[in-house]
């Protein structure tokens, strides 16, 4: 059975012409959703992932419906693949129930897993970089050792709200949170 996904990113976007390329293609169940990409969290290609049986085929009309970055494409197909159900791409013709489209899809990992590796790489190069002119890689602090010590001063005054502190020195509360773990109760039980 051919199961379909249409995904349009804004309620203005019409699904019209995903719908009638998966009809045309058989599909006999097919899930609408209208949601960004990049959201992890999508209801219906959830409910489509769930409905698919073992021998199903997963039809999307462009393989950036189904996910907005290779890794999330990779990681979707292969759970797929995992469950005995194949992947059909219309508009790239990408069909993992055939051996050159399985081929084809394990190309797109490949590369996909090179330029992650390349990237891990220039990131460690660039750290060893920075250690050799004995610059601390990573961002700079938001809060130095005075600005510490005032921040621990201030919590110490439980008039004060953390969130007003942050604002003061232009951080998150969170940042105030990091560098003091317990907040106010751990800087006035310190005391």
């Amino acid at each position: 059975m051919f199961v379909g996904y249409v995904r349009v990113s804004t309620q203005e976007q019409s699904l019209q012409l995903q719908l009638d390329a998966l009809k045309a293609a058989g599909c006999e169940k097919i899930f609408e959703e209208t949601a960004s990409g990049a959201r992890r969290d999508r209801p219906q290609l959830q409910a489509a992932l769930d409905y698919a049986q073992p021998r199903d085929c997963l039809v999307v009309w462009k393989l950036d419906r189904l996910a907005r970055s290779l890794k999330q494409l990779t990681e979707t197909v292969e759970r797929l693949g995992e469950q005995a159900i194949g992947f059909r791409s219309l508009t790239e013709r990408i069909d993992t129930t055939s051996a050159g489209g399985k081929l084809t899809f394990h190309l797109f990992s490949t590369l996909a897993e090179f330029a992650r590796g390349i990237i891990r790489e220039r990131t460690l190069a660039g750290l060893d970089a920075a250690r050799a002119q004995d610059r601390v890689p990573g961002r700079p602090r938001s809060l130095n050792g005075s600005d510490l010590a005032a921040v621990r001063t201030l919590l110490a005054n439980p008039k004060i709200p953390v969130a007003e502190i942050a604002r003061r020195f232009n951080v998150d509360p969170t940042t105030i949170y990091r560098a003091f773990p317990g907040g106010r109760s751990a800087v006035i039980e310190g005391s």
